[in-house]
């Protein structure tokens, strides 16, 4: 076996949980595979250099990691979804306008995150902390606060080891964890309640969902949706809040008509999710959106559509059914 052989061998395990680590930093998907990518770079470049008696090979690997997304950061701005942008819209609004132009939070397809083969220490370490509430908060952190939080919280790393990692010290480290903690009760103060799994119960609501939309049947959709459920759709800088105003925009345009959708069931960031496929004037079912759905107590509470055919590749996903 050559070197480079070698070392992809021992490296490709901890891509899960590396990509996991990148998107957790950036927001997108698209740019943390380029960074994982560029992480294995950079260690081939270096591994001469690697002492396994200071480090071990997966913090080293983070340590790569973590210092590229640092300074990826440093020359772009944090990724958003509307929510977190502007106010839930006042007035319906069929054909919400597109801003390409904002960089916008991407979801993150579960089939990327490891699988029943991998080694366990492996996929939790992808898994965790991934949930698309979560990914947004993150967001509003100063990068090296980001990093400190994900590394503590999600990684459950010591403080002397992130400090080792930033270059800096573990009473720094936990300055920094504080501040981050703060500012996330600010931002998102029921990131603590969410739950990392779904009940029986809470998977039939999502097929209930699939179904009604499918079926264009407002009163089956209603019973699906909480009081205080919310629908945005990035890229379109708008966003609805409430059963009765979603109701009224699936109404009005999204669902005017039976058999105008079809879905297939998938998973993103660790949450249910829906490909929606729209029926051209062909009778062509052809790729649309990714609906990833949030679901608290057997109802679905937040909709986020990704407007965003390209992203059925990465799903795996057919582009025509």
């Amino acid at each position: 076996m050559t070197v480079g052989a070698e070392f992809a061998t021992r490296t490709a395990p901890f891509r899960p949980e590396l990509l996991a680590h990148c998107y957790r930093m950036l927001g997108s998907i698209h740019e943390a595979e380029d960074l994982v990518q560029e992480t294995m770079l950079r260690a081939w470049r270096a591994a001469d250099r690697f002492d396994e008696r200071k480090a071990s090979l997966r913090t080293w690997l983070y340590r790569i990691a973590t210092n590229a997304c640092l300074t990826a950061l440093e020359q772009r701005g944090n990724r958003a979804l509307p929510t977190g942008l502007v106010g839930p819209s006042r007035e319906l609004v069929l054909n919400p306008p597109r801003y390409p132009e904002i960089s916008w939070l991407e979801p993150i397809p579960d089939v990327l995150l490891g699988n029943s083969a991998d080694d366990p220490a492996t996929v939790v370490a992808a898994r965790s902390g991934i949930r698309l509430a979560f990914i947004a908060a993150l967001q509003h952190l100063p990068a090296r606060q980001r990093a400190v939080l994900i590394l503590r919280d999600v990684l459950a790393w010591s403080a002397a080891e992130v400090a080792d990692l930033l270059d800096t010290s573990p009473a720094a480290v936990n300055s920094a964890l504080q501040r981050a903690h703060a500012h996330l009760e600010k931002v998102a103060p029921m990131l603590d309640q969410m739950s990392e799994s779904l009940s029986p119960d809470e998977r039939a609501t999502v097929d209930r969902y699939m179904h009604y939309f499918g079926k264009a049947d407002m009163r089956g959709l209603a019973e699906v949706l909480r009081e205080d459920v919310v629908i945005e759709m990035p890229p379109a800088l708008v966003w609805f809040a409430g059963r009765v105003d979603v109701l009224e925009f699936f109404t009005g345009k999204i669902c005017a008509e039976p058999g105008k959708w079809r879905f297939i069931r998938t998973a993103a960031n660790t949450q249910p999710a829906a490909a929606c496929y729209l029926r051209d004037a062909e009778g062509i079912y052809r790729a649309q959106s990714i609906h990833v759905l949030t679901v608290t107590d057997s109802a679905i509470d937040k909709i986020t559509v990704f407007l965003e055919p390209k992203l059925f590749v990465r799903f795996g996903l057919p582009a025509t059914l």
